[in-house]
């Protein structure tokens, strides 16, 4: 992965939506939430079961984000079927980064990305590789 492209991924300007968020403090899509908001970054929660996450609205799918709040970068933080399914959104979205954490990218996930357009990075998880080498620089 290139340095330059985490750091278009981690650009504090962008509005980052994070797919598979939990109101869980166990897991990974909470964990990524809360610590995107508490460095600051404007984060959405996606989830059908929850409205809301930490006081915040919870929207049940990308769609759902008003067209004024554009979303630059997409976290999946679900099962690769689900990934492949968030992809073609974000082609229709016209959003054009996505960040697939551990256990949520396939072969055909990250295909589809590469045919479509879309920056993606894989195999890295957001908070513990990402956001610490962001900071710790």
């Amino acid at each position: 992965m290139k340095i330059e492209k985490l750091t278009d991924f981690l650009n504090r300007e962008n509005k980052i939506a994070i797919v598979g968020v939990s109101n869980n403090p166990e897991k990974w899509g909470y964990r990524i939430y809360k610590s995107l908001k508490s460095a600051g970054f404007d984060v959405y929660a996606i989830n059908p079961k929850y409205t809301e996450i930490e006081g915040d609205s919870c929207y049940p799918d990308l769609r759902s984000i008003s067209k004024s709040e554009k979303v630059d970068v997409v976290i999946t933080v679900v099962p690769p079927r689900v990934t492949e399914q968030i992809i073609r959104q974000c082609k229709n979205l016209e959003i054009g980064k996505i960040w697939m954490q551990p256990g949520s990218e396939s072969e055909e996930s990250i295909n589809l990305c590469k045919k479509n357009g879309i920056d993606v990075i894989y195999n890295v998880c957001f908070v513990v590789d990402g956001l610490k080498q962001k900071f710790d620089e």
